[in-house]
């Protein structure tokens, strides 16, 4: 048993839905290693159990797994809006959506994170984005505005399988898009923020 298998037979199981989703993934899917998983989606689970966002804002939804597990530990009356560009898989969230307990809590919107945020009412008290890498800075600068005070931002892959640590080449705009968005982030007074180590890099953003 090496030390994920450990840390996985430790904490609370996923579930049979989760789990299902998971291997639907792999089987239909050709990035299946993209969804947030088991430890991650208990994470982001925990974050929404302790904080109790009211409304929170997903960009980039893919499967729907980290969806499923923000919505999990929403309150009665809290909801989620996540984005999903590519509307090839809209067919598999809406099943697994439907599928959910939560899914009434839940608010599906297909097409450009950029076009659609302006034109969601209100502010969130949580935004977890985890879309196109090469737009982090442009999604952070676009949602920041609606977070309320006192509320967190979490962004997945901020340590991009270690490529943070490589010369970045001019044609990786993937990787160049993480490390501009990590360098924003540490310059931003305007809140406070850790990176968490976990899986690809999760770093957590509190707003002041």
């Amino acid at each position: 048993m090496n030390l994920e298998d450990y840390i996985l037979s430790h904490i609370d199981d996923e579930g049979e839905q989760l789990s299902r989703l998971s291997r639907d993934a792999h089987v239909n899917l050709l990035r299946p290693r993209m969804l947030s998983g088991h430890l991650q989606g208990r994470i982001l689970k925990m974050f929404v159990r302790m904080l109790q966002p009211k409304r929170i804002l997903e960009i980039g939804a893919y499967t729907g797994y980290a969806t499923l597990c923000l919505a999990e530990a929403l309150p009665e009356n809290g909801e989620i809006h996540t984005i999903e560009r590519d509307d090839e898989l809209e067919d598999f969230i809406r099943k697994q959506f439907d599928l959910s307990d939560f899914k009434s809590k839940i608010h599906l919107h297909i097409g450009d994170a950029l076009e659609i945020i302006p034109q969601l009412e209100g502010n969130f008290d949580m935004a977890f984005i985890d879309a196109d890498k090469r737009l982090y800075s442009k999604f952070y600068d676009l949602i920041f505005a609606k977070i309320n005070t006192g509320g967190v931002i979490l962004a997945d892959n901020t340590l991009w399988n270690g490529k943070v640590l490589e010369e970045s080449h001019s044609n990786d705009k993937q990787t160049m898009g993480i490390m501009d968005f990590n360098k924003k982030i540490k310059l931003d007074t305007r809140i406070e923020k850790v990176i968490l180590p976990l899986r690809d890099g999760l770093t957590v953003i509190y707003k002041l």
